[in-house]
């Protein structure tokens, strides 16, 4: 199992994650057409070409779900129950196909489930860069997670 249980993190914890991924034409196609986002910007090359970007712009919601992704085996792979939330959700910097992102991990915050003696909630600060090192996306996201069996 490739997560940690919620008694092995502690606040600072960092992770740089290994796995690197190239936004393609067919990701941001599918994603935009499996969540019915007509959005020229997302889908029209010529609509694209028009705006202030002159390229199609990826799918926002493809690169939060792809930073998250990226993080699931070095976090919680094994060890969640449920995602509580995501808070202050920001995209500094637009997505163009061929871009080739990374991301990066710390805890911010840790606290014993108050209702749950068997669970912790670790907040994570995810943040998802290019191959610029420039910020695309980040966020804060609270986890529950399983303590360490006994």
């Amino acid at each position: 199992m490739a997560g940690r249980w919620f008694d092995e993190w502690q606040v600072g914890d960092r992770i740089v994650h290994e796995i690197r991924r190239t936004v393609t034409e067919t990701d941001n196609l599918l994603f935009s057409t499996m969540t019915h986002n007509p959005q020229p910007l997302h889908i029209d090359v010529e609509a694209a070409k028009a705006s202030e970007f002159g390229q199609i712009l990826v799918n926002g919601t493809f690169t939060f779900a792809l930073m998250i992704g990226l993080s699931v085996g070095d976090t919680t792979l094994g060890t969640l129950l449920a995602n509580l939330g995501y808070d202050k959700l920001v995209m500094p910097k637009p997505v163009f196909i061929g871009d080739t992102m990374r991301a990066e991990t710390e805890v911010a915050e840790i606290r014993e489930s108050k209702s749950r003696p068997e669970t912790g909630i670790v907040t994570f600060r995810h943040v998802l860069l290019n191959q610029r090192d420039e910020i695309v996306c980040q966020c804060l996201r609270s986890a529950l997670l399983r303590k360490k069996p006994s």
